[in-house]
């Protein structure tokens, strides 16, 4: 199958999962990226197809958007672009796969990295945090999560927020990386399927959201992340063995 077929199909299931869980799509998506895109591509190509994906299971549930959170998450977010945006333009490509590796394990396994991040009970820490980092690692919607499951009424309210919060992380990323890079911009093609995928990925998520059972996904999806995200670090501590 030629990549970009390949790689539609990926954002296409990723983004169904992320819309019937709320979570773990991001994360999917990012840990295969490696086996397919330069280093320089998978944080650009990946919050496009996000920005995409959660834009769209937004507006599949916008009755459910929680909108009067969102002043204090933008405000976070514009300071996390511009002070992680700093920090990126000085941080090789090449490393990237695995700070992400090891952001996800930890994120996965870690009681005690969890509870550091939940320490950011704020809507403004949480958007400077989550899109700062996005930045860097991609995949950060879960330290959304937790304060929304806390303080909304719904789960349909919740997954339908944090698409909300990580669209507008996805979307502060893009003049960061379009100033940094401009391999993007050949990427074209690629991009637009993934795009399409994503879009559909999202509807039909939403479709089947009821029929499945959250619990018995998100465990299955849980190991499966552990596994690429290991995968990832080995890759590129072999490659710097080599």
């Amino acid at each position: 199958m030629p990549t970009e077929w390949m790689l539609a199909l990926l954002a296409c299931v990723t983004s169904a999962i992320a819309a019937v869980i709320g979570f773990g799509g991001g994360m999917l998506l990012i840990t295969l990226l490696p086996m397919f895109v330069a280093p320089s591509l998978i944080i650009p190509l990946h919050g496009l197809t996000q920005l995409a994906s959660n834009g769209s299971r937004m507006l599949f549930s916008i009755a459910q958007v929680q909108w009067s959170l969102l002043p204090k998450f933008l405000v976070g977010s514009l300071l996390g672009c511009l002070v992680f945006g700093y920090l990126l333009s000085n941080l090789a490509s090449e490393n990237l796969p695995f700070a992400i590796g090891c952001y996800i394990l930890l994120s996965l396994w870690s009681p005690h990295f969890n509870q550091f991040m939940q320490h950011y009970q704020s809507y403004y820490l949480i958007g400077f945090m989550q899109t700062g980092l996005g930045l860097i690692v991609g995949a950060t919607g879960p330290l959304s999560l937790a304060l929304l499951s806390k303080q909304l009424q719904s789960p349909q309210q919740v997954i339908a927020t944090s698409a909300l919060f990580m669209s507008i992380s996805h979307l502060a990323k893009l003049p960061v990386y379009f100033s940094i890079s401009s391999e993007l911009a050949s990427q074209l093609p690629l991009l637009l399927m993934m795009l399409l995928g994503a879009i559909s990925g999202s509807w039909l998520g939403n479709k089947i959201s009821l029929r499945f059972n959250p619990s018995t996904i998100s465990i299955i999806i849980k190991l499966l992340l552990s596994l690429l995200a290991l995968q990832m670090l080995l890759r590129v501590v072999l490659k710097h063995i080599a």
